[in-house]
Order: C-alpha cells, then structure tokens, then sequence
C-alpha cells in the first residue's frame, strides 16, 4: 500500500488475518484511525500472493 513514510512492511495470508493485522498496524504504527474507509483501501489494496514472492 502506498506509504508517506515510506513503509515497507509485507505481509501475506488470508484475507481475514490479513486485514485485521493490516489495519492494527496502520493503528498502531501509522496513527491511522479504524474506519470503514480504511478497511476497505486496505481491502483494496491486497493483491494475491506470488507463489515464491515472500520465500
């Protein structure tokens, strides 16, 4: 997800443990606030997994 701090965490996993741990690091690490809105960027954002890509 694009970042103004240059962020340059990745995670993977299913959509479920993904955004929830999406959305409490951008909580927690970002300032971010947990709305609707920030979910479904987030949501929008995930792309799926290139098979080797986090190897």
């Amino acid at each position: 997800m694009p970042s103004e701090s240059g962020c340059d965490l990745a995670m993977a996993g299913s959509e479920d443990h993904l955004l929830k741990a999406a959305v409490t690091h951008a909580v927690t690490a970002h300032g971010h606030e947990d709305t609707p809105e920030l979910r479904e960027m987030i949501r929008g954002a995930m792309k799926e997994e290139v098979p080797g890509a986090l190897a």
